[in-house]
């Protein structure tokens, strides 16, 4: 992995979205393109309602992305996270659990790290940002869920943006926040206003006629 996938102003498009026949091409034009990170849903239809993709699915998203020179971010929807870190971290660079998923967090950071990944938090729309107050110091990012997690093209909660700020008060600065569903030109302003500095799209660029001008005008309102 070259460098850091979550420092600075990032657009992660979410392949949650796009064309599965076609994902290599496209993942190749968004990677040319500039996208340094790419994120990957991992659904198990018990944590939310949908089943998504697999290990073996992400080690091939992983080949293509890594070869680039780019980093996958991988964020488990999943019942019991801890037995499924395991099977995703020789495949990604960062990966994101649930607080609402586990009841021992720490522990769970501390072997993300210990297998060679960034650990990430996830919090759904419904648990406050107060709740990951103990863990602040402890977690290499936090993923805020805009939408309720389990399908791409819902709407941006409008609390959304009151959380992230608060999130941005109890965290580190070095501790990026990463926004992930409703992210458009509309809504990538606000959480970046907020305090986010990682914004996951999924429908707003592979549901685009041209994902690679999305990407682009998503990265440019990132970076205004």
């Amino acid at each position: 992995m070259s460098g850091n996938p979550l420092a600075g102003l990032r657009v992660l498009p979410s392949v949650l979205s796009a064309a599965m026949l076609h994902l290599g091409t496209e993942l190749e034009s968004l990677v040319r393109a500039g996208a340094s990170a790419v994120h990957v849903d991992v659904m198990d239809a018990r944590f939310v309602p949908n089943l998504t993709v697999g290990p073996d699915w992400t080690r091939a998203v992983a080949g293509l992305v890594h070869e680039a020179g780019g980093a996958v971010d991988v964020h488990l929807m999943v019942d019991r996270p801890a037995a499924m870190v395991r099977a995703f971290a020789p495949h990604a660079d960062a990966i994101s659990v649930h607080w609402e998923a586990d009841p021992h967090p720490h522990r769970l950071i501390a072997e993300i790290r210990e297998l060679g990944c960034r650990a990430g938090i996830a919090i759904n729309p419904g648990t406050p940002a107060d709740a990951l107050a103990a863990l602040a110091g402890d977690v290499d990012y936090v993923n805020v869920l805009a939408v309720d997690p389990g399908f791409a093209g819902q709407s941006f909660i409008p609390a959304s943006p009151a959380k992230i700020a608060r999130l941005r008060d109890l965290l580190p600065a070095a501790v990026p926040i990463e926004v992930d569903g409703g992210i458009s030109l509309a809504t990538l302003p606000v959480a970046r206003d907020a305090g986010a500095s990682l914004f996951v799209s999924a429908s707003s660029i592979f549901g685009a006629p041209d994902p690679v001008a999305a990407f682009a005008e998503l990265s440019a309102a990132a970076s205004a």
